[in-house]
């Protein structure tokens, strides 16, 4: 995956005409971009955030922001008094609660698919 301007773009690789290519992912708006090697393909992503970010400007809109902060969760009742129990045990917000141990869920993640 590639990183810029706060966005994230994937890599998909044609294994049948060797070709690159990818979507930046976490926007509603169609981008995509490509390219024939690793170099090209990162060079046609920010080139495809930079038109993006440059079209919408020139038409007077917002571009769509990568992610707002904004996290809407629906769960059970039954589990969401248990998240407002152990965020009260712990001294802490549900938000700051969850924060912290959806943090630890992505690490110990990333360890396991590091290896």
């Amino acid at each position: 995956m590639f990183k810029y301007k706060g966005y994230t773009g994937n890599v998909e690789i044609d294994i049948e005409s060797k070709f690159l290519h990818g979507r930046i992912l976490d926007i509603k708006d169609v981008v995509t971009f490509e390219g024939s090697t690793v170099e090209e393909l990162e060079k046609a992503f920010q080139d495809s955030v930079d038109d993006y970010l440059e079209l919408c400007e020139e038409l007077g809109e917002e571009p769509d922001k990568p992610f707002s902060g904004n996290f809407p969760f629906r769960t059970t009742p039954e589990l969401h008094h248990q998240i407002f129990l152990a965020s009260k045990k712990a001294g802490k917000s549900m938000n700051a609660w969850m924060e912290e141990v959806l943090l630890k869920a992505i690490e110990q993640n990333n360890r396991r698919t590091a290896n």
